[in-house]
C-alpha cells in the first residue's frame, strides 16, 4: 500500500490528475479497493481532493456465470441428447436443476421433439444451434451495451443484477506533499531518551471517538422489563402469583369448568391446538364434574343452563391452553375446598397458544396477564376502581369501559386506554365478574363474587417501545439489534 501511495502523490505532483481512478489502478496493475484505501486516508488529511464518480451497471448472477462457463440450460439439454434420444428421467438426472428450463426453452426454440405415442422420449431435433444466451452473457461481462429487450429478458430470467459502482476522480488538495510523513501517535522511552519527541508531528486525537462496545447481557423487552415492572405492580397490590407451568391442560378446565358450553366456536380444531399423545385426561375430580355438567345441561343457581347433552369425552380432551384462566379455574376451586374461606387476590403472567394466522400483531403463542380477586360482596365498582389503579400504574390513566361478551363472566367490560402517540382510543384487556353457574358448583359460599381481567403482554410492551410487528419482540425472528439499540422503558412514564 505504501508503493501505492508513493505512486498517486508523485503521479499528482509532477501536475497530472487522476480523472478515473479505476484506470489508474489498473494502470498500476492493483484492485481498485487497494487504491481506494489509499484515497481515503490521503483525503482524509486534505493531502488530495476527490470527486466521486458513481455509475450503476448490469452484472451477472452466480447463475449467469455459471451459463456463461458452460452454456444456457437449453444449449446443456440439447448437447445431453444422443442422436437416438433420451427419456426424460435420464436427462433430468444429467442436468439436474437446469432441465425444466431448459426443456421449457428448447421446445420454444423448436429444437426439440417428441417421439409420437411417446411423449417421454425427447429428441433432438436439429444439429446445431447458436447459444444465443450464452453469447449475451459474455458480451454483458465484457463491457459491452445490449438492447433494451435484451436487458429486459435477462432481468426476466433474474440472470443480471443491477450494481452501483463509486470511482474517483483527484487532484492535488490543500495539503498537499510529494511524500507523507509518519504521525507519532504516543511519546515512547526512545523519544524522550534521543530528545527526537521535540521535533515529531503527532496525530490528532478524535476525542468523538467510540470506544469498543461492552460485551455485556441486553435486557429482553418482554420477559425481563416489562413483565418484572407488571409483577412488582400486582405484588404491591397484595396480590399472590399463581403457579403456571401447565401448558398443557384438559378442555374441562381450560372450558368446562369456565362454563364455555362444548359447542362454542373456541372449542374448534382451527381455534385450538389439541394433542394427539395424550389424547385425554382421565384425572378430573368426579364429584366437581358432575355439578359442572348438570349446570351445563340443566342449569342451577339460578340459570337455565344450556340445554344440550354434554359429552364427559369432550371435556377430557388435552389441549394447549388458549388462556391462563384455566389456571384460575383450578386455583378457585382449590380455594373452595379450603375451610373457612379467606379472601384471596391471584395474579399471573405466561404463555398461552392459539391456532391463529400469524401476522404483525398476531403469534400462536403469546403471553397473557391476569388478575382476580375473590371476596365477599365484591361489585362491578369495585372492578372498575382496581382496573384504574392497575393500568395507571402501566401509565395508562385515560380510561373507557364498554360492554362485551364472554360465556364465563356477567357483566363483562373490554378496557381501552387512549393511546398518545396514535391519537386514539385502543383495546388493552377484557375483564368481567365470574358467573355463579361458575363459581357455586366450586364450592364457593354465597355471596362470594370474583372479578378479573386479563389482557396480552405483548400490546403494551409495543406500544412502549414503539415496536410495530410482534415477530420483532418474541418468537424466531427476534431482531437482536433492536434489543441492543432499545433504551430501558420505565412502566408509568409515557
Amino acid at each position: 500500500m505504501a508503493d501505492v501511495e508513493a505512486c498517486l502523490l508523485a503521479h499528482l505532483n509532477s501536475g497530472g490528475e487522476v480523472p478515473d481512478s479505476r484506470s489508474y489502478a489498473s494502470s498500476l496493475g492493483v484492485n481498485h479497493d487497494e487504491l481506494e484505501a489509499v484515497i481515503k486516508s490521503l483525503s482524509a488529511f486534505r493531502i488530495v481532493d476527490t470527486t466521486d464518480i458513481t455509475k450503476e451497471t448490469w452484472v451477472l448472477t452466480d447463475e449467469a456465470k455459471g451459463y456463461v462457463a458452460g452454456g444456457s440450460p437449453e444449449a446443456q439439454l440439447v448437447a445431453a441428447i444422443p442422436p437416438e434420444g433420451a427419456s426424460k428421467d435420464v436427462l433430468r438426472e444429467k442436468l439436474g436443476s437446469v432441465f425444466d428450463i431448459g426443456m421449457k426453452t428448447a421446445a420454444k426454440n423448436k429444437w426439440i421433439g417428441f417421439e409420437k405415442g411417446n411423449k417421454d422420449l425427447v429428441l433432438r431435433k436439429v444439429d446445431t444451434i447458436k447459444d444465443d444466451l450464452q453469447e449475451q452473457l459474455k458480451s454483458l461481462e465484457s463491457g459491452e451495451v445490449l438492447s433494451d429487450k435484451v436487458i429486459d429478458d435477462l432481468k426476466r430470467r433474474k440472470l443480471i443484477t443491477k450494481e452501483k459502482s463509486i470511482w474517483y476522480a483527484l487532484k492535488k488538495g490543500p495539503q498537499f506533499v510529494a511524500k507523507r510523513k509518519k504521525l507519532a501517535t504516543d511519546v515512547t522511552q526512545e523519544h524522550l531518551r534521543s530528545g527526537d519527541w521535540k521535533d515529531l508531528e503527532f496525530k490528532d486525537y478524535n476525542f468523538g471517538a467510540q470506544g469498543q462496545p461492552i460485551a455485556i447481557g441486553y435486557v429482553q423487552p418482554l420477559l425481563e422489563v416489562v413483565r418484572e415492572e407488571i409483577q412488582n405492580i400486582f405484588l404491591q397490590m397484595g396480590f399472590t402469583e399463581m403457579p403456571t407451568n401447565n401448558y398443557v391442560e384438559s378442555s374441562f378446565w381450560n372450558f368446562d369448568a369456565l362454563f364455555q358450553p362444548q359447542q362454542h366456536p373456541a372449542r374448534d380444531s382451527h381455534d385450538t391446538f389439541f394433542l394427539e399423545a395424550p389424547a385425554a385426561t382421565k384425572q378430573l375430580p368426579e364429584d366437581y364434574l358432575e355439578k359442572v355438567k348438570e349446570v351445563h345441561q340443566r342449569g342451577g343457581y339460578g340459570s337455565k343452563g344450556y340445554g344440550y347433552d354434554w359429552k364427559r369425552d369432550e371435556a377430557e380432551k388435552n389441549l394447549l391452553r388458549t388462556h391462563t384462566t384455566a389456571v384460575s379455574t383450578r386455583m378457585l376451586y382449590k380455594l373452595a375446598q379450603e375451610k373457612p374461606f379467606a379472601p384471596k387476590r391471584y395474579y399471573s403472567i405466561d404463555r398461552v397458544f392459539r391456532n391463529e394466522a400469524v401476522d404483525r400483531t398476531h403469534l400462536a403463542e403469546f403471553h397473557q396477564i391476569e388478575g382476580l380477586i375473590c371476596d365477599y360482596g365484591l361489585t362491578l365498582g369495585d372492578l372498575i376502581g382496581v382496573l384504574e389503579d392497575f393500568f395507571s400504574s402501566l401509565g395508562m390513566s385515560k380510561l373507557r369501559f364498554k360492554p362485551a361478551y364472554n360465556p364465563y363472566t356477567e357483566p363483562s367490560m373490554e378496557i381501552f386506554s387512549y393511546h398518545e402517540g396514535l391519537k386514539k382510543w385502543v383495546e388493552v384487556g377484557n375483564s368481567g365478574m365470574f358467573r355463579p353457574e361458575m363459581l357455586l358448583p366450586m364450592g364457593l359460599p354465597e355471596g362470594v363474587n370474583v372479578i378479573a381481567w386479563g389482557l396480552s403482554l405483548e400490546r403494551p410492551t409495543m406500544i412502549l417501545y414503539g415496536i410495530d410487528n410482534i415477530r420483532d419482540l418474541f418468537g424466531p425472528k427476534v431482531d437482536f439489534n433492536l434489543i441492543k439499540s432499545n433504551p430501558l422503558c420505565r412502566l408509568g412514564l409515557q
